[in-house]
């Protein structure tokens, strides 16, 4: 079993034993993942960009980035869930889309203009 699928199937879980489906339509699970998204994007704010991701190594600010990007992950899966998406196989398609659109030797060192 994928790791992403046993999210989902515990994210169901979590979800049926606190009755909050009725709660998870899409629109409200993209709205919360916004908000999640928002809290992960305010850590990184005012750091700097060339030591941001040193400075994630150090307590507390690892232990509350993990926190954020977990929040994204659940709610993305939760969101793939409802809206019946294998999120997994989704992830690889595009991935190989984006291999077959920016070749390495065509792109390298260089940012896409639209990924």
């Amino acid at each position: 079993m994928s790791d992403l699928i046993e999210l989902r199937d515990r994210m169901r879980a979590f979800t049926e034993e606190r009755d909050w489906a009725q709660f998870h339509d899409p629109k409200s699970l993209i709205l919360a993942l916004v908000g999640e998204v928002g809290e992960l994007a305010e850590l990184f704010q005012w750091l700097p960009a060339d030591s941001a991701a040193a400075r994630v190594q150090d307590e507390p600010l690892r232990s509350r980035v993990g926190e954020e990007m977990a929040d994204v992950l659940l709610y993305l899966v939760r969101l793939a869930d409802v809206l019946e998406i294998d999120l997994g196989d989704a992830a690889m398609r595009k991935l190989s889309g984006s291999a077959s659109r920016f070749p390495p030797d065509d792109v390298r060192g260089q940012a896409p203009e639209k990924a």
